[in-house]
């Protein structure tokens, strides 16, 4: 995922009952993917509330470039960059993210200038803009929550009690 992704490393007793489950299952992709699937729902939401992951509102869109828009939506112009978000799972890890070439600016934010121009050149609406510069802020989408922790740690319980035999 060249766009952007993030990875997630367990610990306390999420990590503990991760071992408790590899050491019962051949195959721990599952629990990866199940975890994986919770992550990309999460942040499809964070696009309905253009928050980040902490549950931040994004910052909002300069004011001429938001008048002409087609959509209301901060990050949402045609859908493409939350649709793109997805899943990767591993016996071991699992990664969530996007190919898309532009999440990267907007995950973290950054300043974009001409590679081969004196100037940016775009249009806003019936306007063309020229410009040597043009900063965005970071809006994070992806990452994680204190609610996807709970799900992570809720998922792999549920995966243990599955399949770790209970005492009588």
């Amino acid at each position: 995922m060249s766009g952007a992704s993030i990875s997630i490393t367990l610990s306390g007793s999420a990590l503990r009952g991760f071992r408790q489950l590899e050491r019962v299952m051949d195959n721990t992709t599952p629990v990866m993917a199940a975890i994986g699937t919770g992550l990309v729902g999460s942040t499809h939401m964070r696009f309905v509330t253009q928050t980040d992951p902490d549950g931040a509102a994004w910052r909002a869109l300069n004011t001429d470039y938001a008048a002409t828009k087609r959509n209301t939506r901060i990050l949402t112009e045609s859908g493409r960059l939350r649709d793109s978000i997805n899943s990767r799972a591993g016996a071991t890890e699992v990664r969530v993210g996007t190919n898309v070439i532009y999440a990267a600016i907007h995950q973290f934010g950054g300043t974009i200038k001409p590679k081969s121009a004196s100037h940016l050149r775009f249009f806003i609406g019936d306007t063309l803009v020229t410009v040597a510069s043009v900063t965005l802020p970071p809006r994070p989408f992806l990452g994680i929550s204190s609610d996807d922790e709970t799900m992570i740690a809720e998922t792999i319980f549920d995966f243990l009690d599955r399949y770790v035999p209970s005492s009588p």
